[in-house]
């Protein structure tokens, strides 16, 4: 898989993402709905720990792409949902970390929204990923 990022600016990748990137010799797509900080077993974990509930959000979408032969490293989408941005700015370091960590800036969509579908919930990460 060939990436090569498209940013006519510059501003987004101090900001760990890329305004776009064209994808090309890439053999299977994976689609990841929103991920958040719940457990294994279902539950909704750490209410209104925004950090808690970021890092756990990355876990759960690292373990859908290692799930699928895939690491962070193959995302080259991510959406951002969150009930409050302005909390959630000063955590935003863990997940632009990771994602720097293996040298990807997944162009990426922050929306603030009134509320997700589980109750307590305060983040959630939905991606596509290529290989």
């Amino acid at each position: 898989m060939e990436r090569t990022a498209v940013n006519p600016v510059k501003w987004s990748v101090d900001m760990g993402f890329n305004q776009g990137e064209i994808v090309s010799g890439h053999t299977r797509t994976l689609y990841i709905s929103g991920q958040t900080a719940m457990s294994g077993d279902g539950k909704p974990l750490h209410e209104g720990d925004m950090a808690a509930q970021l890092t756990l959000s990355v876990d759960n979408l690292e373990a859908v792409l290692s799930e699928a032969g895939m690491s962070l490293a193959n995302l080259i989408r991510l959406n951002v949902y969150t009930t409050d941005v302005d909390l959630l700015l000063p955590h935003y370091g863990v997940l632009a970390a990771r994602l720097g960590a293996t040298g990807v800036a997944p162009p990426s969509t922050m929306l603030g929204v009134a509320r997700l579908a589980i109750p307590g919930q305060m983040v959630e990460l939905e991606g596509t990923a290529v290989a």
